[in-house]
């Protein structure tokens, strides 16, 4: 089985999980090697004060600071069920993260579309190589299915939901 293929559905279960607990669905792992090194999903995305730095990319980066070293990381595949924004991204790049493979765009907040030459060199230096829109159609049915449910506020008729609820 391709790599890329059994890791993505290790995230998407991940973000299912995420989904089940009413949290928007976004599952990440970081691989070495063919090897799991980290795993996390989206949380406090619920709920009267939902934050926007408990995202599923930086809460695996944090985790993988601690068992990895930098130099080690360029070796490093990150798995995200949605496309990194911005913050996620430009973490990403600051990791040393060599690959990232995501599955659904972000199509209100997605980085991975930057310019890197138009970045300052601390971020421009690092290039990884991105996979995008792998697993595409089993990430959007779990967004579709976040955005429909009433109870979820999070970014609810944000341009994202709308996006997502007209997206085939």
């Amino acid at each position: 089985m391709n790599p890329d293929h059994h890791f993505m559905g290790q995230a998407l279960a991940l973000a299912q999980t995420a989904l089940q607990e009413g949290e928007f669905p976004v599952g990440c792992i970081i691989t070495v090697e063919n090897r799991i090194v980290v795993t996390s999903r989206r949380q406090a995305s619920s709920g009267d004060l939902p934050s926007e730095i408990t995202h599923a990319e930086i809460l695996a980066l944090r985790e993988l600071e601690q068992r990895l070293p930098r130099e080690a990381r360029r070796k490093a595949t990150l798995y995200a069920t949605m496309e990194p924004c911005l913050m996620c991204y430009a973490a990403t790049l600051l990791s040393g993260i060599g690959r990232i493979v995501w599955a659904y765009e972000d199509a209100m907040g997605g980085g991975t579309a930057c310019n890197l030459d138009a970045l300052p060199p601390l971020y421009a230096e690092n290039r990884p190589e991105i996979l995008p829109h792998f697993r595409r159609q089993e990430s959007l049915a779990l967004f579709r299915e976040f955005f429909q449910r009433p109870k979820n506020t999070y970014w609810k008729d944000s341009l994202l939901a709308r996006y997502t609820l007209k997206t085939l």
